[in-house]
């Protein structure tokens, strides 16, 4: 079945600009596979050497994180959407604390 993968702004450029991508697969898995078939420069931003998605590489199905399901075996059906959102880390620098108080 083909489902739409929503792909962040920071990664557009490896995914030819494309916002959204349409892939098919019976999981979340195949999914993934396919889209980086698509756009193999993806695959190193998406996917550790072991082959395992990345500790900062958040997938949702539809509004729930695949980590919570069935992670990459999560079945897919006909309406849903996968999302993928790099996680983000960092703080405010000294300088920027100082302004705040």
């Amino acid at each position: 079945m083909t489902v739409p993968v929503t792909i962040p702004t920071p990664l557009r450029g490896y995914a030819a600009g494309q916002k959204t991508v349409s892939v098919e697969g019976a999981t979340v898995g195949e999914a993934l596979s396919a889209l980086t078939t698509q756009y193999p420069n993806l695959r190193q931003h998406l996917f550790a050497e072991d082959g395992k998605l990345r500790s900062f590489v958040n997938v949702y199905l539809n509004d729930e994180d695949v980590r919570y399901l069935k992670y990459v075996e999560t079945p897919l059906r006909e309406s849903d959407t996968l999302a993928i959102l790099p996680s983000v880390a960092g703080g405010a620098h000294e300088s920027d604390r100082a302004m705040v108080r």
